[in-house]
C-alpha cells in the first residue's frame, strides 16, 4: 500500500508479510501520521 511506504519507508517485500488485518491497522496510523483527514 502506497500510503505505508510513504510514511513508513516500508518496501513491498516487508508489507507482504503482514496480514490484511495488520495492514489495515497499520494504514489507520499511517492515516493519523500524515495529518490528512477524510
Amino acid at each position: 500500500m502506497a500510503d505505508l511506504a510513504v510514511v513508513f519507508h516500508w518496501q513491498p517485500d516487508f508489507m507482504d508479510t503482514l496480514s490484511l488485518s495488520e495492514l489495515m491497522e497499520w494504514r489507520e496510523r499511517a492515516r493519523k501520521r500524515s495529518g490528512v483527514e477524510d
